[in-house]
């Protein structure tokens, strides 16, 4: 195998189990492969292909996404572990067929310890380009025998979450009536719509791109539309949902949150540690992103045992179960929910891991 890049990981606080630097000069490629945790099982966490500016930034990314998966995972219901890679350059210009083996050739030699599937800049038809060198590769294409698009799942997961945040704070499991403001509507934000709007919620939406915009409004013209995100912040809404970017939650946005509930498919909503907080203190309740965006990955998994739509759905259903799961939770022990949402994927990961000291 090629040679790997850069230092082993510093930060003393990390608890990660594994991170792979991998380097293939002759086809550009610098990847980080970081294993947070197999207590539950191989580590599983989608591949980001991004202009990072300096390998520090990718390291930390990878450490914090991978993170990020194993408590996804755990909360899923997966027996799967936490892991992720990054791999440093443009998609545009710095993706190639060589490329794309070469990272492939890395993710099998971990024997397994690592599943790869689809994150920012990479699409299922890479998956299949991957996967002609490994067999650890999930999110393949339809004709390959894979999931195809898992915006499906994650935008249902989403609904499932709201429906249960309806249910902590109005007493019932729907969102007729209510006012759902979805920032961002591509994948997700446009079929979180879709499914709002079968529910009998009134929908205000934004994104930065017309076409987005537009394309929900030729199928929902009654929908209204607003400027911005921080327009969508100010907006008088029931539910807030964020299915972009994430850290659009901070100390300057909360105070403006018109919103009871927060719920939405976007990562990393909240900007800093703190923000959960700030939320509680403002009577607001927050239903924790990786777990109400966890459909894509249960769906994705579903693929290692051989694709099943209807099975992976109905596993996306439960969600609708944990999140009140959280919120029970959350109050008996005086807790946000995000708190209380690691502590259950933490006492998950401690629990069944301890069975690995089970001699078999």
């Amino acid at each position: 195998m090629p040679n790997v890049f850069g230092p082993p990981h510093k930060g003393s606080e990390s608890r990660h189990e594994q991170v792979v630097f991998c380097q293939d000069e002759a086809s550009g490629l610098r990847a980080i492969i970081a294993i947070y945790s197999t207590a539950l099982g191989p580590s599983l966490g989608g591949t980001r292909f991004f202009p990072y500016a300096s390998e520090e930034e990718a390291l930390t990314d990878v450490l914090n996404l991978s993170r990020g998966m194993a408590y996804k995972n755990a909360l899923a219901g997966l027996d799967l572990g936490g892991g992720k890679a990054v791999i440093i350059g443009d998609p545009a210009t710095d993706k190639s067929e060589a490329l794309l083996r070469a990272y492939g050739r890395f993710v099998q030699s971990l024997n397994g310890r690592y599943y790869t599937a689809c994150d920012v800049g990479t699409f299922s038809e890479d998956m299949d380009i991957v996967a002609r060198e490994c067999r650890f590769v999930t999110g393949r294409t339809v004709a390959h025998g894979g999931a195809g698009d898992s915006s499906i799942l994650t935008a249902f997961g989403v609904f499932q979450g709201m429906r249960a945040a309806a249910e902590t704070v109005w007493g019932a499991p729907t969102l007729r009536g209510k006012r759902v403001g979805v920032e961002g509507v591509g994948k997700v934000g446009h079929r979180l719509v879709e499914h709002l709007r079968e529910d009998g919620a009134d929908v205000v939406i934004c994104d930065v791109n017309e076409a987005a915009v537009d394309q929900v409004r030729s199928l929902h013209p009654e929908v209204e539309v607003v400027a911005d995100a921080g327009a969508m912040i100010r907006a008088d809404l029931d539910v807030y949902a964020p299915c972009a970017l994430g850290g659009s939650l901070d100390d300057d946005t909360v105070p403006l949150l018109q919103a009871k509930v927060v719920c939405g498919a976007a990562n990393n909503q909240l900007a800093h540690t703190g923000v959960e907080k700030n939320l509680a203190d403002r009577d607001i309740l927050y239903a924790p992103d990786y777990v109400v965006n966890s459909g894509g990955v249960i769906q994705v998994a579903d693929e290692i045992e051989g694709f099943n739509f209807d099975r992976a759905k109905a596993r996306a259903t439960g969600i609708y179960d944990t999140t009140r799961k959280i919120f029970a939770l959350a109050a008996d022990e005086g807790v946000p929910p995000a708190v209380a949402a690691d502590r259950l994927a933490e006492r998950r990961m401690s629990q069944i891991g301890r069975l690995r000291g089970i001699f078999l």
